[in-house]
């Protein structure tokens, strides 16, 4: 336990100090290089901003409206039927649109349910295997000018299904109900 403390405070820090050694052995401009990368990241931030806001309404229009609650609420007979917890059903939805309003609702969920629940369990594996689909393909993809993703949509979405079904077979095979 103490070396993985130990690695844990060091890796970061170990792996810059490689990076640079390094670039200084190839003659690489390192300090050059990182103030390069610096501006593509500024750039980058400021032609993602129009498509993250666009998400973001996006995202509170949906739940203020109640669409979310009433989608669930449709599902809530199915997954009762299979053994599935009904409170995690509007993470798997919300996890494809918001890593942050995701990791709110874990939150909640870990905060209601003690986090060595089952529905604690499977919100954290969920939250740690699916991704944020539908953000990422209208913030990063609308950011560099991709007009055409439905087959990345598609991908991502099956993908994140099978990641949540596996989450809960997964969680129900090792901790059990």
């Amino acid at each position: 336990m103490a070396f993985v403390q130990l690695l844990s405070a060091w890796l970061i820090p170990i792996t810059i100090a490689f990076i640079l050694l390094y670039g200084t052995v190839k003659k690489v401009p390192t300090y050059e290089a990182f103030v390069e990368g610096g501006k593509e990241g500024i750039q980058i931030a400021f032609s993602i901003i129009p498509y993250l806001v666009g998400m973001l309404v996006s995202i509170s229009i949906f739940r203020a409206s109640g669409a979310l609650d009433y989608m669930m609420n449709g599902i809530k007979p199915v997954a009762d039927a299979i053994g599935l917890p009904a409170e995690v059903v509007p993470l798997a939805v919300v996890r494809t649109v918001s890593g942050t309003a995701a990791l709110g609702m874990v939150t909640d969920l870990i905060a209601t349910y003690g986090p060595d629940s089952f529905i604690g369990r499977l919100a954290s594996t969920i939250q740690g295997s699916t991704e944020t689909t539908l953000y990422v393909l209208t913030v990063y993809f609308g950011a560099v000018g991709i007009k055409k993703m439905g087959d990345a949509l598609k991908v991502g979405i099956l993908a994140d299904v099978l990641s949540f079904i596996v989450s809960f077979f997964i969680v129900l095979l090792i901790f059990g109900k």
